[in-house]
């Protein structure tokens, strides 16, 4: 595969952040459907936790989102196939501004605290974070404290303005579009984690990576994604915010 360096525009972050917003197929980490209620039914000895990535972007460069998918290939992938019958429910978290918080890309997962340290651990000790740190391309990773579950219901780190129900069972939803992005990543890279010489290279092929997925997005999203998730729900219309308020809209 030829590298080649690709120019990454608030429009194409806008994109990165809606693709984890649609529906896919989950084969890393997977649930098996529950009963009825099941999917809202939090377990007493679980919890969720986070593992954020602090990455560097300088004030005088554009925004460049092919670190999240290194950590999502190179960092985290191992660690859900080591650890796949363990997790209960994962998905992944991509965020980018000028502020405090900065650019930051967080792996969040369902889990006993005696997994959850165990994954930790994983991560802390892998080589590509080690050299993406030593380079200064990650500046911080932050893990939760085990020792405390502060996050037991299953609809505890859902948005809360909406439903009840709906915050119950959406990280079932988003975990399944989590695994459809890793897969492309994945498929993409071809030859999966083969060893690449040094970040810089690294980054050059995630760049590419990145161009490619996102191009799948814009290519084929609206019907793999928006039209069949439509029609699950009955083809019936969404509410979209305007300038002008609210429009409905179908897929």
């Amino acid at each position: 595969m030829k590298l080649r360096r690709v120019s990454i525009s608030i429009l194409s972050l806008a994109a990165a952040f809606v693709i984890l917003a649609m529906g896919g197929c989950a084969s890393i980490g997977g649930v098996k459907p529950g009963g009825s209620g099941e999917a809202g039914m939090a377990r007493t000895d679980a919890g969720w936790w986070y593992a954020s990535f602090r990455i560097d972007w300088p004030q005088d460069e554009d925004l460049s989102l092919d670190t999240d998918l290194l950590i999502a290939h190179q960092i985290i992938s191992p660690v859900l196939n080591r650890y796949k019958k363990d997790i209960l429910l994962w998905r992944f978290h991509r965020r980018a501004a000028r502020d405090e918080a900065g650019h930051r890309f967080s792996f969040i997962f369902y889990s006993t605290a005696a997994t959850a340290g165990k994954i930790y651990a994983a991560i802390d000790s892998s080589a590509v974070l080690k050299q993406m740190q030593a380079e200064g391309v990650i500046l911080q990773v932050t893990h939760d404290d085990t020792n405390t579950i502060a996050r037991s219901g299953m609809e505890a780190t859902s948005d809360r303005s909406w439903s009840l129900p709906l915050q119950k069972a959406w990280p079932y939803f988003i975990m399944g579009v989590s695994q459809t992005w890793l897969d492309l990543i994945i498929q993409y890279a071809e030859d999966g984690h083969r060893p690449l010489p040094s970040p810089a290279e690294m980054r050059v092929f995630y760049m590419e990576i990145s161009e490619e997925v996102e191009a799948a997005w814009r290519k084929e999203g609206g019907h793999a994604f928006l039209h069949h998730l439509n029609a699950l729900f009955g083809y019936g219309p969404v509410d979209l915010p305007s300038k002008t308020g609210k429009i409905e809209m179908r897929f």
